[in-house]
């Protein structure tokens, strides 16, 4: 009787003992440079892979592990860190691929777009085409990232000269008008490299998140300036330098150079989450570099709080509203 009563009131009070929620553990993709997206009832993940584009898609975050790759466009050299964007056109919305290759050397890195034929991220995708992202086409261009202010579109990437970053807005999907603009950014210590940018909207703010140091050294992070959505973007005095990094290395949790990152929003929109990749060396190396996901949490005057890398044996809740 006493076993039956407990029940009963463990029913009432909603079922308080009821099993914890679904959970993964990183890392959900062996490569690195991770662009992750959730639409359409899937999330969408794509990391660099070389001399190709591949995406994966599944249901679930931990979905993403066992997921088999579709190849969207292939034949390149150099072939890194890929983003989808789905931009307004007069025939509505269309999605289009961004990324980095390369004909040889490294320093003939530029960025192409390709465009998909269909309404799905999926493709197939059509030619990919070069984006000029300077007059003479004279400089090395890669990591490039598309965002909207005020119903205007923005290229960003990381350019030379100085490995830095640099703006222009967008005529169309392919193509950039007017003089690019480079936005100075802090290296927190590590002057050598800027790159990966990304921008993130969240309420009357603009984020801009990038990577600084060498990807292939452990301290290897992120760090963000940030700007009023009635400033321009193309004005470097519109942004302000966080002063601290947003993502760096946790030597408690065996985790080093995490960055070169994006963002994406749960299943039901409420929260926002980072992906990243990391490594588990602290050597100065580029093997080893895995995508990893978080949750990103904000404070109570709408700015990101630092995300500290978790261990990779750490189970973590998945998104919101994923089933």
């Amino acid at each position: 009787m006493m076993k039956l009563l407990t029940l009963a009131a463990w029913a009432l009070a909603g079922g308080a003992m009821a099993a914890d929620p679904a959970t993964f553990r990183n890392p959900i993709n062996p490569s690195a440079d991770p662009w992750l997206g959730y639409f359409e009832g899937q999330y969408h993940l794509s990391t660099t892979q070389g001399d190709r584009v591949r995406m994966w898609s599944a249901k679930t975050i931990g979905g993403l592990k066992d997921a088999k790759p579709v190849t969207v466009w292939e034949k390149g050299i150099g072939v890194w860190a890929a983003e989808f964007h789905q931009l307004p056109t007069r025939l509505g919305p269309k999605w289009y691929c961004y990324f980095t290759k390369t004909d040889g050397e490294d320093v003939k890195h530029r960025m192409f777009v390709a465009e998909s034929k269909t309404k799905s991220i999926l493709g197939p995708y059509g030619e990919a085409k070069q984006i000029k992202t300077d007059p003479k086409d004279e400089f090395y261009a890669i990591d490039g990232t598309v965002f909207e202010n005020a119903g205007k579109y923005y290229f960003m990437w990381a350019g030379h000269p100085g490995h830095r970053l640099f703006i222009s807005r967008m005529k169309d999907p392919f193509t950039l008008e007017g003089e690019r603009v480079m936005i100075p950014a802090s290296g927190f210590g590590c002057e050598e490299v800027r790159e990966g940018p990304y921008v993130l909207k969240h309420g009357k703010r603009l984020f801009l998140t990038y990577s600084a140091c060498d990807t292939g050294k452990p301290d290897y992070k992120v760090g963000y300036l940030w700007m009023p959505d009635d400033k321009d973007p193309l004005k470097p005095a519109s942004w302000t330098q966080e002063e601290n990094p947003l993502l760096e290395r946790n030597d408690a949790a065996n985790v080093f150079g995490p960055g070169h990152h994006s963002f994406f929003k749960s299943p039901d929109g409420k929260d926002d989450w980072i992906a990243y990749h990391g490594k588990t060396s602290k050597e100065y190396t580029y093997r080893g570099r895995s995508t990893r996901v978080q949750k990103l949490e904000w404070d109570k005057d709408g700015f990101p709080m630092k995300v500290v890398p978790l261990a990779l044996e750490k189970e973590i809740p998945v998104p919101s509203g994923e089933k």
